[in-house]
């Protein structure tokens, strides 16, 4: 997959694989710890060893720069 975060239908949308279910869940935690360092919560799916990340801020129904900031956060977590 493209490690780019995708405009789809007004989120910030990405996905991320790891090696197992394990993994994933140390990430989610992370992202969390980012989540609540800003006061910005994103969706989390997760099935197994993927997640996917969807971010826009839910009282503008649009992606705003809290949007981006929490996207390169997310980015830099390293496991």
């Amino acid at each position: 997959m493209e490690n780019n975060w995708k405009e789809i239908s007004g989120k910030l949308v990405k996905e991320f694989k790891f090696k197992d279910f394990k993994e994933a869940l140390i990430f989610i935690n992370k992202v969390g710890d980012q989540a609540e360092s800003i006061n910005h919560h994103p969706k989390i799916i997760n099935v197994y060893n993927s997640v996917i990340v969807e971010l826009w801020t839910h009282d503008k129904d649009a992606i705003t720069d809290l949007d981006y900031a929490l996207s390169g956060l997310i980015d830099e977590i390293r496991l």
